[in-house]
């Protein structure tokens, strides 16, 4: 038995297929953006980007002033916390 394919079968195909690429990119992109954009920062990376010690890093953890959560030995820091912290704003 022959099927003819017509131009709107074709048609139908290709919208299809587009809308599940849109999809996918969709999905691809919100999931890069997570891993460029972390919430939580390993030490080093803390350290660097707000050009501090180890030690300062330290008393942030000690004092509560920032979350951290340690993982086989390395610690992580929320990064909202600490731009909550440096931000330019008083905290009232």
């Amino acid at each position: 038995m022959e099927e003819i394919v017509t131009k709107d079968d074709l048609r139908q195909f290709g919208l299809q297929l587009l809308d599940r690429i849109r999809v996918v990119i969709k999905e691809t992109t919100s999931s890069q953006t997570e891993l460029l954009n972390p919430e939580w920062l390993k030490s080093k990376v803390v350290r660097k980007m707000m050009d501090m010690s180890a030690g300062s890093l330290q008393n942030l953890r000690v004092t509560g002033k920032v979350r951290f959560k340690k993982v086989l030995g390395s610690y992580y820091y929320n990064k909202a916390d600490l731009q909550k912290l440096f931000s330019d704003e008083p905290n009232p």
